[in-house]
């Protein structure tokens, strides 16, 4: 429960805030230390956790399976843009669950009677990145295993499977019910790096992979943030009409193992055609979280939550190559929007994300302390190795890399999904929205959020919290003047990088 004085703060206002209208007061803490570890935990929505508060944005030159497997690993989630073809979606989707498996409940499995050649060719197509398939034979039962080195080490691709697997006989199998504990001591014990589960029939049930099992049961890599059955969890866009429904369908395959999260995209989420979205979701996968956004008034957001979204998006104009604010003069500056969406969910339990506007490590904890639950990341995350295109290399020799607004002219001549996103009617020339640039390449994303952690950890000690749950309820604000923005800066100096010499 927000506390008094927050209130207090953001009530006395006559004016909307933004990020450099404020800053975070600190309090007086010595009579007992900080924990070691700060708690980050929180949510991106109602059932979906993070282990930190961050997340990609769902753009095109932001997230896909490679960002999005980073930020699970870093402890958040990504979200994989809409501007895909169906088949796209869903082949990136897949590429983040299945980078990582505690239980395979279905395993991709190849006929014994397939060429080398075509199954590389498959998995080529199907982008997929491990090489170890159970083999079944005419009648579905299974036949052996074949693996990385099988087909590494076969000179012929015309040969068939059969050729060079290694038979069922000779492979160390378990029964369906086989728990992950008891996989991790039969693999161990056998030296084994998958174990197929075969029933009755004779059939595949399943598949364990040593290196995932290991991880979930020696508590490796316990910041990864992972579903259930062990894999990354990973979040979805989809658009504000009926191929919303067909797209998840498709995504999240026959029984919604593959996708955590389905984000309603548009810019406009208190618009008749987002709730209508909504609910025909929630009618259609009613066990799936859906958030939606983007609003920027509380009473959008409470309006939302109590149609049913587990997840509000908040921000309509923030963001640095976003130009709806300048081009149709809406949207509530950040801190407030946030405050007052967070207010309005209150009662729903609901998470607010936090979606634009992030220009300094400040703003991060900035977003929290106003009500955030979860960060949306476009621009602080650009121009890393992980994102989508190439490194380009100016006439200066700098390196730089693409990033645009979904509302862009580029990305709505390119997509679809930009195109509804903003509700572009007509043939003619829509209205931009956003605009295209180059950013400096950053190196690995994995470096980025470090420094994210980092500086929101810190600014937590000097506010004197260990929780983001704390941080949202009991940090106070300052308001601030320009001359206090000034002095919040370096200023009166030439600022110079020093780099030791040898």
């Amino acid at each position: 429960m927000v506390s008094p004085e927050k209130q207090a703060f953001f009530e006395a206002q006559d004016v909307a805030l933004t990020f450099d209208d404020v800053r975070l007061r600190t309090r007086s803490g010595h009579q007992a230390p900080l924990p070691d570890n700060l708690d980050l935990a929180s949510r991106f929505s109602k059932n979906v956790e993070l282990k930190v508060p961050f997340a990609s944005a769902a753009m095109d030159t932001v997230t896909t399976s490679e960002m999005a497997i980073a930020m699970a690993k870093l402890g958040g989630i990504g979200v994989i843009h809409a501007g895909l073809s169906v088949e796209e979606q869903k082949t990136e989707v897949r590429r983040v669950k299945h980078h990582l498996n505690g239980l395979i409940n279905r395993p991709i499995a190849f006929d014994r009677r397939r060429s080398l050649e075509s199954i590389l060719n498959e998995c080529e197509d199907r982008k997929l990145d491990f090489r170890t398939f159970p083999v079944i034979d005419e009648n579905n039962r299974f036949a052996g295993l074949i693996t990385q080195n099988d087909l590494d080490f076969s000179e012929d691709l015309q040969l068939s499977v059969m050729d060079i697997m290694t038979p069922a006989s000779e492979v160390t199998t378990a029964d369906p019910d086989t728990k992950i504990e008891e996989a991790y001591s039969l693999m161990m014990e056998h030296k084994k790096k998958t174990l197929p589960l075969i029933d009755d029939n004779g059939e595949i049930a399943g598949l364990y992979i040593f290196s995932d099992v290991a991880r979930i049961v020696r508590g490796d890599e316990a910041q990864f943030n992972v579903d259930e059955r062990g894999r990354l969890r990973v979040a979805a866009a989809v658009p504000t009409d009926a191929e919303a429904c067909d797209r998840i369908e498709e995504i999240r395959g026959d029984d919604g193992e593959f996708l955590d999260v389905a984000v309603i995209d548009s810019a406009d989420g208190d618009s008749y055609y987002a709730f209508q979205t909504l609910e025909l979701i929630k009618e259609n996968f009613p066990d799936l979280d859906v958030v939606v956004g983007n609003v920027s008034e509380g009473a959008s957001a409470g309006e939302l939550a109590a149609a049913g979204a587990d997840g509000v998006k908040v921000g309509q104009g923030p963001g640095s190559i976003c130009t709806t604010r300048t081009e149709t003069g809406i949207g509530t500056p950040q801190v407030t929007a946030v405050y007052e969406s967070a207010r309005a969910v209150e009662k729903y339990d609901v998470p607010i994300i936090a979606d634009g506007g992030i220009r300094n490590h400040g703003d991060l904890s900035l977003a929290i302390a106003a009500g955030a639950s979860a960060i949306m990341m476009g621009g602080m995350l650009s121009g890393s190795k992980e994102t989508p295109g190439d490194i380009l290399v100016l006439d200066n020799g700098s390196r730089v890399k693409m990033y645009r607004g979904m509302g862009s002219p580029s990305a709505m001549k390119a997509s679809a999904a930009s195109r509804k996103r903003y509700d572009v009617k007509g043939t003619g020339e829509p209205l931009a929205e956003g605009v295209e640039s180059y950013v400096p390449y950053k190196g690995s994303v994995v470096d980025i959020v470090d420094m994210c952690v980092k500086a929101l950890e810190k600014s937590m000690r000097y506010v004197k919290v260990d929780s983001i749950e704390q941080h949202q309820n009991e940090t106070l604000f300052n308001r601030i003047t320009n001359a206090g923005l000034i002095e919040s800066h370096p200023h009166d100096v030439q600022v110079v990088s020093l780099k030791d010499k040898d």
